[in-house]
């Protein structure tokens, strides 16, 4: 439509649908910064003690009622946080996933995008679409940075510990793994997957194969859960040095970080390493197969551009991959929450 400045020239036009996605979309991103912001205050560790209302709240985090209240209600209608009687409760989720001593605590996660936070700004996407590279920790290359700065390698694997530990017990159960030995956790980073696969597996052991300094930060988790005489480290870099031997190959969030080229070279190299019988299973956020959704895809492509190369896949996209280089008897199995497996045998 032509624009103009002259009045006289505009029609009336009555919408033929009401303006709800764009207030959405626009308003969306202030629930996702009350939610850091209220993890980063506390308010659920404060909550686990025990309920409060809202003046309790106020005083407890020093700050005024209009914030506060604006603060809670969208934890409650973002579904964090339920009121009985006039105080404030956690709902379930919040219980599972934002408190440090839950095992399947989340928060970690949410650290590094708080740490991050300029990642995540318009300037800094509108600069990753229009160049193609990405932002994080000032442009650079991420993982040559967790090589070179032992606190970033320790914080991202953290990070990526919180984010897995639900998903690692569960899908666990959607696949029989009863017949292999040894699973190699490609990128493993702290070995929450093998950690999950070994406790619901008996006769499976694992192996983290990462960088040097993510080996390091993985042997006190194992330590952690106790699990030194069934999983070990191996330092290697996977796209350059062989893979130990290993019957069972395992990728989690590792495809989305790369282009599709060379998710193709790990693809094939875990054919060429692994025995006939063996193992791939691919652990991801996926596309559907139309790749029009679901949003959750959505919104990590769009991640994926502030912190690597890659994008998320679709399970034909990747059963394609796993195809091509000679894997049979492909599956795409959905198993927990917004992930799924793909996997192949050779």
């Amino acid at each position: 439509m032509e624009t103009t400045d002259k009045l006289d020239n505009i029609s009336l036009c009555e919408p033929r649908v009401d303006d709800c996605q764009l207030w959405d979309v626009f308003l969306g991103i202030y629930g996702y910064s009350a939610l850091l912001i209220a993890h980063r205050m506390k308010l659920f560790a404060i909550l686990a003690k025990k309920p409060h209302t809202l003046e309790e709240i106020c005083s407890i985090l020093d700050i005024k009622s209009r914030p506060a209240e604006a603060l809670l209600v969208a934890a409650v209608n973002l579904g964090f946080l339920r009121i009985k009687d006039g105080k404030y409760l956690l709902m379930p989720v919040a219980e599972e996933y934002l408190l440090e001593n839950s095992p399947n605590y989340f928060g970690y996660y949410w650290d590094i995008i708080i740490d991050n936070h300029e990642v995540y700004s318009f300037a800094s996407l509108e600069k990753a679409i229009c160049t193609d590279t990405a932002q994080a920790y000032g442009g650079g290359d991420v993982f040559k940075s967790h090589e070179e700065n032992n606190e970033s390698a320790l914080k991202f694997t953290r990070a990526m510990h919180s984010v897995s530990m639900g998903s690692a017990q569960a899908w666990p159960k959607f696949i029989n793994l009863s017949k292999y030995r040894l699973l190699l956790d490609v990128g493993g980073g702290s070995g929450a997957h093998s950690i999950g696969a070994v406790s619901k597996w008996s006769k499976l052991q694992a192996t983290i194969f990462d960088l040097a300094p993510v080996c390091t930060i993985a042997q006190e988790f194992i330590d952690k859960y106790a699990l030194h005489e069934r999983i070990n480290t191996y330092a290697g870099d996977m796209w350059n040095d062989a893979f130990p031997s290993a019957d069972l190959h395992f990728y989690s969030n590792i495809y989305h970080d790369w282009t599709p080229e060379k998710c193709l070279f790990l693809t094939e190299k875990s054919f060429k390493s692994l025995e006939q019988g063996g193992r791939i299973i691919v652990h991801e956020l996926l596309y559907n197969d139309k790749k029009n959704g679901p949003f959750s895809a959505v919104g990590c492509s769009m991640l994926m551009l502030g912190w690597a190369e890659g994008k998320q896949y679709s399970g034909k996209e990747l059963s394609k991959m796993m195809q091509k280089v000679g894997f049979k008897d492909i599956q795409v199995i959905p198993t927990f929450g917004y992930f799924s497996i793909v996997t192949g045998v050779k």
